[in-house]
């Protein structure tokens, strides 16, 4: 969720000179690999014509994404290590929001021949502070040359026998549930457009680098969740896709949200409506919304956000019963 048209210059030496056309593919890869996470899960890593991993469910769950330079991250408002970590972070989302664990990443950079390779190590820096705790491991990728700066990373994640938890088994009664933030990093790449970051620096920290709560993912399987999305495009819009694969409406509660609001006021300089829009259509935390039997204990983390419909008339998704009081719902990379 950054503009397109101010992608900010390429960031410039600091104390090492070396660019990636002055040491060629090889000698980046030496100085790449030994700094990314390595452990068990992988069987053969980086430096064969593929890797083997561990899959000791006997399924795998995969994911990808691609953050592009001036389009998902500028150079002025995040180094190598927050692309890193964000690469990292909006992948490992994924694999917890089937209620998998990760175990393996494979990550593709294109970089013009003037990058800096030291920002290619911060990079791989911040791709390993993401992973760290997680059990996840890089065990290989591509390089390649670009115009632009392209981070693509999959992920590989394990079930551990149980069974996947979709978008589409959301039933009426269920409690809509979420854990992580809501419209935090949406704040915070404001503060940066702004050039007010000083109103909110943790605010701009959880949109240089989100945490998802990882460890919720497979706690909500255990719970018994029927649904779960990574909040990644804004809430309206996911929790939208959650009704449309479930054939239901999910109605939020005005109440639970303002416990979301209320940390994002300074931000919006006390605007309560624009704190507001944050949390229902601002993407990049990487929560995790689950819905949940009436009956089930919710697992840690885990605080009531809404609950789930019949369907019916009207828009899949309601505020208080009513339609959403903002307009749009939220990120679409071809809508801007």
């Amino acid at each position: 969720m950054v503009d397109q048209q101010h992608p900010g210059e390429r960031p410039g030496p600091a104390g090492d000179d070396t660019r990636f056309g002055g040491l060629g593919e090889a000698g980046v890869l030496a100085r790449i690999l030994p700094l990314l996470p390595s452990g068990p899960t992988s069987l053969l890593g980086p430096g064969d014509d593929a890797a083997v991993v561990a899959a000791p469910d006997g399924r795998v769950v995969v994911s990808t994404d691609v953050l592009v330079e001036g389009h998902d991250f500028r150079h002025d408002w995040s180094g190598g290590a927050d692309v890193g970590w964000k690469a990292a972070a909006q992948n490992l989302a994924d694999v917890a929001a089937m209620g998998a664990v990760p175990t393996a990443l494979v990550v593709g950079l294109a970089a013009p021949p003037d990058l800096p390779v030291a920002w290619a190590e911060d990079l791989a820096r911040g791709l390993a502070e993401a992973c760290a705790g997680t059990g996840a491991v890089v065990v290989g990728g591509d390089l390649s040359g670009a115009e632009q700066v392209m981070v693509a990373v999959t992920v590989l994640g394990d079930l551990g026998g149980r069974a996947p938890v979709t978008r589409s088994g959301a039933r009426p009664g269920d409690v809509l549930a979420v854990a992580g933030t809501l419209g935090q990093s949406a704040a915070g790449l404001a503060l940066l457009e702004s050039g007010e970051v000083s109103l909110a620096p943790e605010l701009v920290d959880v949109h240089r680098r989100p945490r998802p709560p990882l460890a919720a993912g497979p706690a909500a399987a255990r719970a018994g969740a029927t649904a779960l999305i990574d909040v990644s495009d804004g809430l309206l819009l996911d929790a939208g896709r959650v009704a449309a694969a479930s054939g239901v409406h999910v109605d939020l509660d005005p109440a639970a949200l303002a416990g979301h609001v209320s940390p994002l006021l300074a931000a919006a300089g006390g605007d309560g409506d624009r704190a507001l829009r944050w949390v229902l259509t601002g993407g990049e935390d990487h929560a995790l919304a689950g819905c949940f039997p009436p009956d089930a204990a919710l697992p840690a983390g885990f605080t009531p956000l809404g609950r789930v419909l019949e369907a019916g008339e009207g828009p899949a998704v309601l505020v208080g019963g009513a339609p959403p009081p903002v307009d749009g719902g939220g990120w679409d990379h071809f809508a801007r």
